[in-house]
Formats: C-alpha cells, sequence, structure tokens
C-alpha cells in the first residue's frame, strides 16, 4: 500500500516517479524571504539590480492593458511581432543580419533549451556539457529522458578547443552545451572553441549566451552562417532587467527554429508577455543602460575582493566566483547574518570552497563588501 503524510497524501517516496528521477532536487537558490531566509541584499541570482523607469512601467501598462482587452482569444502561437524584435535587436548588436524564420521565443531560457533537448536529445541520446556550468543543463537532459555526459574545465575554469573536440569525439553527442559567459565561473569561452565543436560534431551545438550583453566578446551569431547546426541562445531576465517577465530567445537556421516549433506547447507566449517584451526591446536603450553600471560594480567587488586577500576568478559577466574557503557554508550564512544574500555554489562540480555573487547597485555593492570584510577578518 502506498504510505501517506499526516496530510492523507501520497508522498514522493510511493509515487511511481521515472526511475532516473528519483533522488534529484528542484533546481533553485534561497528566495528571500521564504523558507526562513531573510535578507535586505540579494545578490544570489545574478539579476539586474535597476528595476524598470517609471517611463517604462507606464509604457509596459499600457501594453498590457491593450492585450488584456484581447484576452479571449489565444495569443500569437508563433509570437511573430515579438520575433521580429528580437531578429531586429540581435542584427543590430552582433551585425549579422537576422530575420523572423532565424529567431525562436519562449518562457525563458531555460524553455527554449527544453525545447533543443526534447527536439534533438531523448531516449538513446546524451547531451555533453564542460563542468563546472549551469546546473539547469543535466536537469534539462534529465527531464526530456536524455543522456548527460559531462568533462571538466581547466583548474582555471577555461576550455580549450583541442580539449572540447577531444570530448566530442569520445561522447558523439546529439546536443553540446557550450556556454559563455560562463555561469557561475564567468569564464569566456572563444569562439575558436566553437567553431571547432561545431566542426566535430554529428548533432547540435548550443552556446548559451545568457550573460553576453555584460562580455566584451564576439557573439557566437556571428557564426551560423558557417554552421547549420549552431544554435545560440539568450535571455532578458539579465541584461535587461526582465527577469519577472520569463523571455528567452534563440538565433539558429529556419530548419532548427522550425525543429523547435514541432515540440513547443500550443501558444507557449502568453500576450501579455509577448507585449511586455516587446515594450522592453523598445526601451533598449535605456535598459542597457545599466550594463555598465553593472560592469563598474563587479569590477569594483573583484578589486575589493582581491585587496581583502581572497581569489576571484576573472569574469565578464554580471557576477563573480569567490573564495576559497574551508567551510563556505559557514561564511555564506555568515554573510546572510548580516543581510547579504549571495550563492554557495561549493556543492556543484569543481566547485568545492567557492561562493558566488552577482554585482548590486552601489549601496548593495558596499553593504555586501562591508559583510564580507567583518566574516573575514
Amino acid at each position: 500500500m502506498p504510505t501517506r503524510t499526516d496530510r492523507g497524501e501520497a508522498d514522493l517516496a510511493s509515487l511511481p516517479l521515472r526511475e532516473d528521477l528519483r533522488g534529484r532536487t528542484p533546481y533553485g537558490a534561497p528566495q528571500s524571504g521564504r523558507a526562513g531566509v531573510g535578507a535586505a541584499v540579494q545578490l544570489n541570482v545574478n539579476e539586474n539590480p535597476y528595476p524598470p523607469s517609471p517611463e517604462l512601467v507606464a509604457d509596459l501598462v499600457a501594453a498590457v492593458a491593450v492585450a488584456a482587452g484581447t484576452l479571449n482569444r489565444y495569443p500569437d502561437r508563433e509570437a511573430l511581432d515579438l520575433r521580429a524584435d528580437l531578429a531586429a535587436y540581435l542584427s543590430a548588436r552582433t551585425g549579422v543580419a537576422l530575420d523572423v524564420p532565424r529567431l525562436w521565443a519562449a518562457n525563458g531560457s531555460n524553455e527554449v533549451l527544453q525545447q533543443v533537448c526534447q527536439a534533438f536529445g531523448g531516449p538513446g541520446r546524451v547531451a555533453l556539457g564542460f563542468e563546472p556550468s549551469y546546473s539547469m543543463h543535466p536537469l534539462l537532459a534529465a527531464g526530456t529522458n536524455t543522456g548527460w555526459v559531462s568533462e571538466r574545465r581547466a583548474e582555471d575554469f577555461t576550455l580549450s578547443a583541442a580539449d572540447a573536440v577531444t570530448a566530442v569525439e569520445r561522447h558523439r553527442p546529439a546536443v553540446t552545451f557550450l556556454t559563455t559567459p560562463n555561469n557561475p565561473t564567468g569564464t569566456v569561452t572563444g569562439l575558436d572553441v566553437v567553431d571547432a565543436v561545431c566542426e566535430a560534431t554529428p548533432g547540435v551545438v548550443v552556446v548559451d549566451e545568457a550573460y553576453a550583453e555584460f562580455a566584451a566578446a564576439p557573439s557566437a551569431v556571428t557564426l551560423l552562417e558557417r554552421h547549420p547546426r549552431l544554435l545560440v541562445s539568450r535571455t532578458m531576465s539579465k541584461a535587461f532587467a526582465l527577469a519577472g517577465a520569463r523571455v528567452g530567445y534563440l538565433a539558429a537556421s529556419p530548419a532548427v527554429v522550425d525543429a523547435l516549433r514541432l515540440v513547443r506547447l500550443p501558444y507557449h507566449l502568453s500576450a501579455l508577455t509577448q507585449a511586455a517584451a516587446r515594450v522592453a526591446l523598445a526601451h533598449t536603450e535605456e535598459l542597457l543602460g545599466t550594463v555598465e553600471a553593472v560592469k563598474a560594480e563587479r569590477d569594483r567587488m573583484v578589486r575589493e575582493i582581491r585587496a581583502g586577500g581572497l581569489t576571484v576568478v576573472p569574469t565578464e559577466a554580471n557576477f563573480l566566483l569567490f573564495g576559497r574557503f574551508e567551510r563556505p557554508a559557514e561564511i555564506w550564512q555568515a554573510l546572510l547574518d548580516r543581510g547579504v544574500l549571495v550563492r554557495d555554489v561549493s556543492a556543484g562540480p569543481g566547485l568545492a570552497g567557492w561562493l558566488r555573487v552577482n554585482a548590486g547597485t552601489p549601496a548593495e555593492t558596499s553593504l555586501f563588501l562591508s559583510a564580507l570584510r567583518e566574516v573575514t577578518a
């Protein structure tokens, strides 16, 4: 008989869950105000600390109000207007001419990547990643019954073309994940690595550029014409400060986009989401105007943490990896006790002793640095 909780419900262990999902934990980081976590300064999930301006909020409200009047109807299931705006934005940023058939959008880049695994992964196929990296990649593989294999990065968290190609030739993956800047390390993956992996693999190559706007390196979008199985994913959650709207997108060949359309849920992007994203793109100059401010605080953190005798991994993202600590969980708790929430990533592969923090406003940065000096004195 199934076991029961005190509320008369079956517990997780008694459910007929897929065996490969047993023992796993959901993705997530502690949220301030949830599960006993309280912090005045939240620097643990790589958000942009600058909220939308009153002018942008007013435009959002107006656009959502128009969309609200049509909520009895399904939204444009192809999100054509949004994809056109995304194509124009990415073309302007990268110098590569893109159009609607080469752009795809979904509820955050995680849904985009899930659709990639659904379309190109699955039973009997494997996805390859280079760890430490974004911890959702193996979870997305697991959720789509795609095998997961990984190789370690170098000690400095970089990845060479030779090592990447060797891994591809060893595993013959259906999907290869490359990240630049890499989360949680902040390190950049060179276009030479992307190019070499695309040449070596029989599968698709996903370059996750969630933090690209913070980096000086050129985008992998510049390689799309040469590699028809290359996919470049991005998000509006970071530089665009639109994390609450959940909008991600991908640039690829029209054939790849058509493949994703085979697995996407009907009407997967709501009319409200599409309206909000289009308003944000219309305010690109304003929203990306915060990028330099974020980078300035990131660089300030790097300087002052190093001046305090700790190590910081070179970063081109809006966050940094710092340590190394013998007991990182204690440092994390001590910072939280002082009202600052950072991310303890030390349980991840190759990350023992490290913590991650994202750049905040100048005031938030000052509070973090002051707290860090206290707990490491």
